[in-house]
């Protein structure tokens, strides 16, 4: 996919980072983690590893990209930070479209074929090599239930990426996404603590913990694998 430029960051986006917690709310982050006050998104210091590509468990290869350019646009990597790209949500989707949210399968594989289709017919070129401009325009179309060529309504199918995308953000890694904690600290979530501390209880700032849940032996995971969802 291109590379975003000055002049792309600084163009008005429906589908941009900023406009995404005004959208959505506390809801759609509940929906994939322990409700948490949201702070301001945190300044990147350095850039996050790039996490570790497991193959692909649902999606074809064609589908993953597709997903991976979308995710990219819906949560982008800005000046504040990694996006979804680099929180790992495409996987964490795979992943869960292969068990718990394996009811949704079809949706993907007819809706991304769709999207593909009207990038190209409205952009002239597959979703994947448009310009990020061309591809926010496109998302857009789609969250406005103008895009043609889907089976029910594209703004259908752009809230069901767009809510996966944001579990895949914000979720326990456990799941599949939030590689290196990029999404708890885009929002200043410290980690998940079964016990409080004294200095958490005078509400000074906590050090963040860096695990999941189930590292904790308190927690037992029963059924095994990744068909649960967080």
């Amino acid at each position: 996919m291109p590379n975003e430029t000055d002049d792309d960051r600084s163009a008005p986006r429906d589908v941009s980072r900023r406009g995404l917690f005004k959208q959505i709310g506390v809801a759609g982050a509940a929906a994939a983690m322990p409700a948490v006050s949201l702070a301001p998104p945190v300044a990147a210091q350095t850039p996050a590893p790039a996490p570790r590509l497991e193959a692909l468990e649902s999606l074809t290869a064609a589908e993953a990209d597709i997903l991976e350019a979308t995710v990219a646009r819906l949560i982008p990597t800005d000046e504040n930070g990694p996006g979804a790209r680099e929180a790992r949500a495409a996987h964490y989707i795979d992943r869960a479209l292969a068990g718990a949210l394996r009811g949704s399968r079809a949706a993907y594989a007819a809706g991304l074929a769709a999207l593909d289709d009207y990038a190209m017919s409205a952009k002239g070129a597959p979703f994947v090599r448009l310009a990020a401009t061309d591809q926010d325009a496109v998302l857009s179309d789609l969250e406005k239930n103008v895009a043609t060529g889907f089976a029910a309504n594209s703004s259908a199918f752009f809230n069901l990426v767009r809510t996966h995308t944001i579990q895949g953000t914000f979720c326990d890694p456990y799941y599949g996404g939030n590689a290196n904690f990029v999404g708890w600290d885009m929002i200043g979530y410290p980690g998940i603590r079964t016990a409080a501390a004294e200095d958490d209880q005078r509400l000074r700032k906590p050090t963040a913990i860096r695990k999941s849940a189930y590292d904790d032996p308190m927690f037992t995971l029963k059924g095994g694998g990744h068909g649960h969802q967080p």
